[in-house]
């Protein structure tokens, strides 16, 4: 899982550059879309076990 993890932080910094060199709006606009989609992901590895709490 850590690989995972390590990966989605790794596209997430390239995202961050990327953003801060866009030119135009619909390349921020899709470059924080693949930004929230990483959060989301990374928020979702980080929970604990549902299975755990059942």
């Amino acid at each position: 899982m850590s690989t995972v993890i390590e990966n989605l932080l790794s596209r997430k910094q390239k995202l961050v550059e990327q953003l801060e060199t866009a030119q135009s709006v619909e390349d921020r606009d899709k470059i924080e879309h693949q930004l929230e989609q990483i959060n989301t992901a990374l928020d979702f590895l980080d929970r604990p076990e549902s299975k755990d709490a059942r």
